[in-house]
């Protein structure tokens, strides 16, 4: 089965929520801005499903998806922009580039999703994509990041989610505290017994929520919110709904949104 796998058909099942991530960055924006958004980036997009997502749920919707690997952008216009009809390509742009130094026409809210900009490991390269992300925003455009955390984040630990056809392996391979740089690693098991090994690599360091907000403010935003997760009162369980918040509980894990405001 492993063999038979598509790791990018896999990633999206187990790892991306296109609708409940849109709604969030939709509803936010219009609660911000007092009007309705229309036109995304979406950075690091890798497949670009967020970015056709969005064109496909509005006839006004636009947007750019910006990533510098050229394999996974071909696999995503095969997979998603091919399905588009006439009207939604045309409302979207695919790009291979490097998010440091791409150009792009100004957009309304611009997306750094997955954890995606860990992959900056100085406080100069982060402050640097920040400032290049602030530039690429329209005078009341709005930053939408997400963030992990808590006390396992810290540790080198394997957690498995179990899917109808196969298992999601996140593996926090290796983790240095003293410059929390870090190793992650995404393995997919099968119930024939075969694995997908090392699917997905990712060599960064784990920020914490102060460290982000400063470089945002240092780059230029006017604010930056933290967005965090409720707690269902009967399971004692996230609950999805994420509000602008000043204090968090120490969780073994978190993640939350960050929100900055040109």
């Amino acid at each position: 089965m492993a063999d038979l796998a598509d790791r990018h058909a896999l990633y999206e099942a187990s790892v991306q929520d296109t609708e409940t991530e849109l709604e969030f960055v939709s509803e936010t924006f219009t609660e911000l801005t007092g009007r309705p958004l229309k036109k995304l980036r979406e950075d690091f997009c890798g497949t670009a499903n967020t970015a056709c997502a969005w064109v496909r749920t509005g006839a006004d919707h636009q947007a750019i998806a910006v990533d510098l690997d050229g394999e996974v952008l071909d696999w995503g216009r095969r997979h998603h922009v091919a399905g588009l009809s006439a009207a939604q390509k045309a409302r979207i742009e695919v790009i291979q580039g490097d998010v440091l130094s791409v150009e792009t026409a100004s957009v309304d809210a611009l997306l750094a999703m997955n954890f995606s900009y860990y992959l900056f490991t100085t406080r100069s390269s982060l402050k640097g994509y920040f400032k290049r992300a602030r530039a690429a925003l329209v005078d009341d455009g709005v930053l939408f990041l997400d963030a992990f955390g808590g006390y396992d984040a810290h540790r080198e630990l394997e957690e498995r989610t179990e899917y109808d056809d196969f298992t999601y392996v996140w593996d926090q391979a290796s983790f240095d505290p003293i410059n929390h740089n870090m190793t992650c690693l995404i393995h997919f098991e099968f119930p024939d017994g075969s694995k997908m090994e090392r699917a997905f690599e990712y060599h960064w360091r784990l920020w914490t929520l102060p460290e982000i907000r400063e470089l945002l403010l240092e780059a230029g935003f006017s604010e930056a919110t933290v967005y965090w997760e409720g707690t269902d009162a009967k399971t004692g369980e996230g609950d999805g709904i994420y509000t602008p918040s000043e204090s968090g509980d120490a969780d073994a894990g978190w993640i939350c949104y960050l929100v900055a405001r040109g």
